[in-house]
């Protein structure tokens, strides 16, 4: 399984605007991304977009700043955003609609979420998104358990404040060998309505395959009682701006496990995809994207190839230098 999905490590994504999958710096696109519009003093910053064939300046990037103080908090050198599909799911593999309906992982799918996280082992992860639905956690989960820090993921629990209260580690020692995952619905797979749990040939030809193709591959147009892939986007990007980026700017090196609608989404905010962009962009389940927040920007470096290529880990100064730390400790 492993040497399949290798396979397809470099080809997870198949977009038709221009852009990087190597991490090849002379290949890369410059993004960026506004952190949101609840800040009208925020500061602007000015950012150029670099692309294979032409450079253009983009909107700037706004930083909300202190509530206190008034200041725009101090950027970080540089943060790690890891993007991950869950593996295969046992409705995928019976080529159902799931959307919503909470069903786990498929043998496979956990042996493509192992090999995500053998492909992120020598990657920074301070924090883990992930959605509500256990496909997504068992993914997060299982990646994570293969990084060479050897931190236990632990998802935090506070839908009360019973389960917050009883969920609580009282040894500051073990809290620094854990990671907290954080479970969202607005990370949730895009609901399919009346969709869910049918056979997708059989509905196609129930309904005729252009009308299927529509619910499934518009922007606009929602399945009977269901999301479109707009409404999806309108709850996943603005989780992403108000709870994720913060994080980001402050440093955190944050890992999102979710689906491929909800990731779709928030890539196209993050790559400026225009809606019918989107609606070709394909993820694979189980292999890792991964951008750079560095000054403002979201720089996509692609796909960490394999846990042995040391010339994927060189695309930054700072995951070089933390590769080498790691080396030192598990040696």
């Amino acid at each position: 399984m492993a040497t399949s999905t290798s396979q397809h490590a470099l080809s997870s994504i198949k977009l038709l605007s221009t852009g990087c999958l190597h991490p090849d710096k002379r290949n890369c696109r410059v993004l960026s991304v506004s952190v949101g519009r609840r800040c009208p003093s925020a500061r602007n910053l000015g950012l150029l977009c670099a692309s294979n064939s032409q450079s253009s300046v983009i909107e700037p990037v706004q930083l909300p700043r202190s509530p206190k103080s008034g200041v725009a908090p101090k950027k970080s050198g540089e943060s790690a955003l890891i993007l991950i599909r869950h593996g295969e799911s046992l409705w995928n593999e019976k080529n159902l609609f799931t959307g919503c309906v909470d069903v786990p992982l498929t043998p496979k799918g956990v042996d493509e979420a192992i090999e995500a996280g053998k492909r992120i082992c020598n990657i920074p992860v301070d924090v883990i998104y992930t959605s509500s639905l256990i496909r997504a956690q068992m993914t997060a989960m299982l990646a994570m358990m293969q990084h060479r820090r050897k931190k236990v993921p632990i998802i935090l629990h506070n839908e009360s404040e019973q389960a917050h209260m009883w969920s609580q580690i009282y040894s500051e020692e073990t809290k620094k060998q854990s990671i907290p995952v954080i479970t969202a619905w607005q990370l949730n797979e895009r609901m399919y309505g009346e969709l869910q749990g049918l056979n997708k040939q059989e509905t196609a030809d129930r309904f005729g395959k252009e009308q299927v193709h529509e619910w499934r591959r518009s922007y606009d147009i929602p399945p009977p009682n269901g999301e479109s892939l707009e409404m999806c986007a309108e709850r996943a990007v603005a989780y992403f701006k108000d709870q994720i980026i913060p994080k980001l700017v402050d440093g955190k090196h944050v890992m999102i496990a979710a689906h491929g609608n909800s990731l779709r989404s928030i890539i196209m905010h993050l790559d400026k995809l225009t809606s019918q962009e989107v609606i070709s962009l394909e993820l694979s389940t189980g292999i890792p994207m991964l951008y750079i927040f560095k000054e403002g920007k979201f720089i996509r470096r692609g796909s960490p190839a394999g846990p042995s290529e040391a010339g994927v880990y060189a695309y930054t100064k700072n995951l070089a230098q933390y590769r080498q730390k790691l080396d030192g400790i598990v040696q």
